[in-house]
């Protein structure tokens, strides 16, 4: 490599001068500046994700057990009749098993007190599950029966002691019986099954999810059903055999923008249209899928658009030498090839319609819905619209549960996003 030189003068090689050396210390130095600046924001986010689930799993934790009592029912004397179990008093039966729990026989003055520690539906939780297990009618059996959400939050540490009075829900006689059967062994802490299993309910010791993980499934499914063929036909059409013209770039640019346009926007649409014009069913998951799939037909077709145009043209071409139609190129040849990429983006798409909530609000499926939905046009809720419910609820003892509906939210998001990312580690071809 030749010297400079300068003024006639041998100046050694340019990059070993000063001034070159200077550069590259500040070109160095931005290098090293741009790389803490991804650190930083990359722990900043970090941060940010780790309070967020750190609150939620303090908050929701407690919403995973529920303290319970022990009872032994005796219906060795009681009349329940065969042909007509549910006419039962069972009533009288519950409270006869809960006054055994003591061992003092308790004044009448006191025992309203003493049954309100107990879940109000503390009668038809035993009813239902003797009409369920038939042969428990003239025997003797135990049955774990949930607490009253003050005595739960008093067990679970969030009611102190040492809290006045009247400024608590669970009084002092209350705590003295509660100790008493803590004492002889009758509170446990099991795992709150109820939770997944049961559905809604005013009372939050027996609020569940389950009306809302089935109406967000139906949801899914409808939205499923019709967003996936459309979005790939649609995407297959544009990209390989609609003419080019001022019509196609409008109808581009208009599904690029609907892939941006807010949720509730498509919540008013579904209103408007398939409640106000076709006259569907209010709160249906029929309905709630509809609107889903009119928010993922965008990303579905930009997907697979994209999917079709990684696929090498060499592929379509030697399939087209050979013989094979156009039609036949694309489906049996390029879009196989692509389907891996498709179905990817169709579950982020489809994880992305599972956690929305307004579109769901503005077509009713917020109701107070006591049961899962029996088909695609009864009345549900959903994952979201759940926990906005339970958010907006006076009820403190749905606090922790709201924080609870948040993570297995959050768990199933997890797991389809999950899958997207096996999909395409595993049938992803590179070229």
């Amino acid at each position: 490599m030749s010297d400079s030189v300068i003024d006639g003068k041998t100046a050694g090689p340019i990059w070993k001068s000063p001034e070159m050396a200077a550069r590259r210390k500040k070109r160095h130095a931005a290098d090293r500046r741009l790389q803490l600046y991804g650190i930083a924001a990359i722990t900043f986010a970090i941060g940010f994700l780790v309070v967020l689930i750190s609150s939620l799993i303090y908050t929701g934790a407690s919403a995973f057990v529920q303290t319970k009592a022990q009872i032994t029912v005796n219906l060795t004397n009681a009349d329940v009749p065969a042909d007509d179990i549910q006419g039962a008093n069972w009533r009288s039966i519950v409270r006869t098993a809960m006054l055994d729990l003591l061992p003092e026989e308790l004044p009448r003055s006191e025992q309203r007190d003493y049954f309100a520690m107990f879940t109000s539906n503390a009668p038809y939780l035993v009813r239902d599950y003797v009409v369920d297990h038939p042969d428990l009618r003239n025997k003797e059996f135990t049955f774990k029966l949930p607490f009253a959400d003050p005595v739960d939050q008093f067990a679970k540490g969030q009611i102190s002691r040492d809290t006045p009075e009247d400024r608590r829900r669970i009084n002092d006689k209350q705590i003295g019986w509660f100790d008493t059967l803590q004492a002889e062994g009758l509170v446990s802490k099991p795992f709150n099954t109820a939770l997944i299993f049961n559905s809604d309910s005013r009372f939050p010791e027996l609020a569940g999810l389950a009306g809302a993980i089935s109406g967000s499934f139906w949801a899914l499914l409808v939205c499923f059903l019709i967003s996936f063929p459309l979005g790939i036909s649609a995407a297959i059409y544009l990209e390989e055999f609609a003419p080019k013209n001022r019509l196609t770039d409008l109808i581009e640019i208009n599904i690029n923008n609907l892939a941006a346009v807010p949720s509730v926007v498509f919540g008013l649409l579904g209103l408007a249209v398939f409640l106000g014009w076709f006259g569907l069913p209010r709160s249906a998951p029929l309905v709630g899928g509809m609107v889903l799939s009119l928010m993922t037909l965008p990303t579905i077709i930009i997907v697979t658009r994209a999917a079709l145009r990684s696929v090498p043209s060499s592929i379509k071409e030697a399939a087209l030498g050979i013989g094979a139609s156009k039609h036949e190129a694309i489906v049996h040849h390029m879009l196989p090839l692509s389907m891996p990429t498709i179905l990817t983006g169709t579950i982020i798409g489809l994880a992305q319609a599972l956690g929305e909530t307004a579109p769901l609000l503005l077509i009713g499926m917020n109701a107070f819905i006591t049961s899962p939905p029996e088909g695609l046009l009864s009345a549900s809720t959903a994952l979201p619209t759940q926990i906005y419910i339970w958010a907006d609820s006076p009820e403190r003892g749905f606090v922790s549960r709201t924080s609870a509906a948040i993570l297995v939210l959050l768990a199933f998001l997890i797991v389809m996003n999950g899958l997207a990312v096996f999909l395409r580690s595993r049938f992803e071809r590179r070229w």
